[in-house]
């Protein structure tokens, strides 16, 4: 009877051995939400789609073993982030990315307590958002696009490099946030210091045929397009657009060069992404979110697509050429 005893003792503590190394296999799965304005890309390998959960798989997060991500597209309609921002917040997500400030006031309103990380192109301490870039404070942190302002004043310079003599220059914004709306003023201000004319085209969702036609009928020399988390969706068929009605462009992203168009100055999609999702690994891993700094970016590249200024019949100077970090196509 004893040596049956002990035979089930140990078989008892095999099992619980067998269950313990189990569970200590078994991942945590985390939960992260990303709440955007737009609707979704075509593509799921577009960066818009991919980008973040991406990064997150270089940290060793991915899809499917240990993490599940959260999509949540308003479709371009922004009454829709504050139903939206609830529905991750039911989800129980551990952190939440909110691109785009109609999304990031989505989420703040939804939640005082899950941490959020705030993707975009403003001042968030002039908003509200955050008591300082050192230390936000609350439940909020993020990554800029663009370290002081939206660079605009830069962009708009290089682009009349770009075309040499001329003055008339077409800058396309969104009429719905303020991140915009700083973005323009700070073009508007470039301009004059430029002494260029600005004509202001603000793109309702989707209008862009109708918007380039516009364009075209006051001549401008060439366009700037705001950055803008719609134009970067778009921006296959923006670029189309500009290449239709030979306008020189420049953009926010070298993969907006990358896609076919002619200048972009400022960082890259996949740089931000990565520090979005150092952020979220830091605070899945306890750190505090307040106490995460905003981070902003510290270097840029200036590309120009030679394949593209060809096709528009456009001669770049040579001395702008020199100026470019890269020269693609």
């Amino acid at each position: 009877m004893q040596r049956r005893d002990c035979l089930l003792a140990g078989l008892g503590l095999g099992l619980a051995s067998a269950g313990d190394a189990l569970a200590q296999a078994a991942p945590r799965v985390y939960r992260v939400g990303v709440l955007r304005p737009t609707a979704p890309p075509l593509s799921l390998q577009d960066p818009t789609y991919a980008g973040f959960p991406n990064a997150l798989s270089e940290l060793g997060y991915r899809e499917g073993h240990n993490l599940v991500v959260e999509r949540r597209w308003a479709g371009g309609d922004p009454a829709r982030l504050p139903a939206l921002a609830q529905e991750l917040v039911q989800a129980k997500v551990d952190a939440v990315i909110a691109v785009a400030l109609p999304s990031i006031r989505a989420a703040l309103d939804a939640t005082s307590t899950i941490p959020i990380v705030l993707y975009g192109n403003f001042d968030p301490v002039a908003l509200g958002l955050v008591r300082s870039l050192a230390r936000p404070g609350g439940n909020i942190t993020g990554v800029l696009i663009a370290p002081d302002g939206t660079l605009a004043a830069k962009k708009l310079e290089l682009l009349k490099a770009a075309v040499p003599g001329q003055t008339r220059f077409a800058y396309m914004t969104r009429p719905d946030d303020a991140s915009a709306q700083q973005q323009l003023q700070e073009v508007q201000a470039a301009a004059a210091q430029l002494g260029v004319e600005l004509l202001i085209f603000k793109v309702q969702d989707k209008q862009y045929s109708a918007t380039f036609e516009a364009m075209a009928a006051r001549r401008p020399a060439g366009l700037f397009v705001g950055a803008h988390t719609y134009f970067v969706r778009d921006r296959v068929e923006i670029i189309a657009l500009a290449a239709k009605h030979r306008l020189p462009a420049i953009y926010e992203w070298r993969e907006q060069v990358e896609d076919g168009g002619l200048m972009a100055y400022g960082t890259s999609m996949r740089w931000t992404y990565q520090r979005v999702a150092a952020q979220i690994d830091r605070i899945l891993k306890g750190t505090p979110v307040g106490e995460l700094p905003v981070e902003r970016p510290s270097t840029f590249g200036f590309v120009i697509n030679a394949k593209t200024a060809k096709a528009l019949k456009l001669t770049i100077p040579q001395s702008l050429l020199l100026r470019a970090d890269e020269v693609i196509g």
